[in-house]
């Protein structure tokens, strides 16, 4: 089986926004997806302690877990994988790597490092940068265009835009919750 069909198409990812949704929407996205946990707003305790109570809910659901943080946090909190910028993904015996990009460069670095997904982002107006520019259908599809393993399209996405975008993995904050 190839890497690109190891990765689920719906990846839910944690923010202080949609904090209060989250029990929810992990129980109600379909099964065997997949759930980021960011939460940088928590201090480490907190942090913690929010990751422990989510954790159940998303293993219920057989989803995958990662966590926006080192492999070796990942691994003493028992997610599946670790997120963030391609430059801080280093070795992760047994846990799936997944990048954060916004161009080529990153593309490359995350290419470079064997990754083994990637999320490309702003494809849309998000709420997470009001003003903001994205990246539009058609330089979102030039840079996926690039990457040597899955592309998840984040930002603004809601199932209505990744049916204009017709891309089949794709993640959302506000959109899954």
């Amino acid at each position: 089986m190839t890497r690109a069909k190891t990765l689920p198409d719906l990846w839910l990812l944690s923010d202080e926004r949609n904090d209060a949704k989250l029990e929810w929407a992990l129980a109600t996205l379909p099964r065997g997806n997949a759930f980021v946990f960011r939460h940088y707003h928590l201090r480490e305790k907190a942090r913690r302690e929010r990751f422990d109570a989510l954790a159940p809910i998303a293993r219920a659901g057989e989803h995958l877990v990662i966590l926006s943080g080192s492999a070796e946090l990942a691994q003493a909190w028992g997610a599946d994988g670790i997120y963030g910028p391609p430059s801080k993904l280093g070795k992760a015996p047994g846990l799936l790597r997944l990048a954060t990009v916004h161009d080529a460069s990153e593309i490359a670095l995350a290419n470079r490092a064997g990754l083994d997904g990637m999320f490309l982002s702003p494809a849309f107006p998000t709420r997470s940068h009001p003003g903001g520019g994205c990246l539009g259908i058609n330089q979102f599809r030039d840079l996926a265009a690039m990457a040597l393993m899955p592309v998840i399209a984040l930002g603004g996405m809601t199932a209505g835009r990744a049916r204009d975008l017709d891309w089949p993995r794709w993640a959302a904050i506000d959109g899954l919750s």
